[in-house]
């Protein structure tokens, strides 16, 4: 009881709290602004830092706290060296400032994009053999940095 005498209304808590590491990776991205299952406005920005259960991105321009949002993000890893990937990512908006906007992740999943012809059989051999699933953290990110 004596802890919670002593804080007052300009202490201010220090050091990181977030749960999951953010790693700071800068990639491309499309946003949409959905509202009731209508995009209400789209464009395009860049992630600043990400975690599997946040992301903070430059959007270009504000974006309104509490909207849905969803997010294709340029991955940076090929499928089996082959197949360019996207990181589509549904969430909310639960912090903006200017043009920075911070959503909590409700849903995410990795998508190829698209395969060239030339690489289809490579793809399809590669999917044959058995592969570690990537875990809820993006797989090893910090072999990005």
């Amino acid at each position: 009881m004596a802890r919670a005498e002593e804080l007052n209304g300009n202490d201010v808590i220090g050091g990181e709290r977030r749960y999951d590491r953010r790693y700071q990776l800068q990639l491309e991205l499309r946003w949409k602004l959905i509202r009731r299952k209508k995009v209400l406005d789209s464009g395009a920005g860049r992630t600043i830092d990400l975690s599997s259960s946040g992301i903070l991105f430059d959007a270009v321009q504000a974006l309104p706290v509490g909207l849905n949002v969803e997010l294709s993000v340029s991955w940076p890893v090929l499928l089996h060296n082959v197949a360019p990937m996207q990181l589509v990512v549904s969430g909310r908006i639960v912090r903006s400032s200017g043009s920075q906007v911070a959503i909590h992740v409700t849903q995410h999943e990795f998508r190829t994009v698209g395969i060239p012809a030339e690489h289809r059989p490579v793809l399809v051999t590669a999917a044959r053999t058995p592969q570690v699933a990537m875990n809820r953290d993006f797989g090893d990110l910090g072999k990005l940095q």
